[in-house]
């Protein structure tokens, strides 16, 4: 008869104090994904460009919608708030802000400049070409 090995439980949620830093690396991730999605709308938009102004008619009347613009929002923070995240990455690939202050400090600067990046493109692009 052999004796079993006790092996350690693989790490996973409960063991772990989610942190602010694992929720964005987590966001990274997902915002990742919605780019995929996003990707598919601008594909849409570029083919009813060249389809002609019926097509065109039709893509623009969408993306008017709320529920178009909504999309367009959550497209447009996912494509910010995962290049802030990437030049946190990068930083952390040069092995800078590793001491718990610094990490805390470009996890929240990534999150508040994703949102303020957002919040300014859109306030830019009304201002400069008005609700369609």
């Amino acid at each position: 008869m052999t004796a079993r090995i006790e092996r350690p439980l693989s790490p996973h949620l409960q063991t772990y104090r989610v942190t602010l830093t694992m929720a964005m690396s987590i966001i990274h991730r997902a915002t990742g994904i919605a780019m995929y999605f996003g990707t598919l709308l601008v594909a849409w938009w570029l083919i009813a460009t060249a389809s002609g102004p019926g097509a065109y008619a039709y893509v623009q009347a969408f993306t008017g919608s709320i529920i178009g613009k909504l999309i367009l929002f959550g497209y447009t923070w996912s494509l910010l708030h995962h290049l802030v995240s990437g030049i946190r990455y990068f930083f952390w690939d040069l092995g800078y802000g590793f001491k718990p202050n610094e990490r805390e400090a470009l996890t929240w600067g990534a999150a508040i400049a994703g949102i303020s990046l957002t919040v300014l493109v859109w306030i830019i692009a009304y201002a400069v070409g008005g609700p369609r």
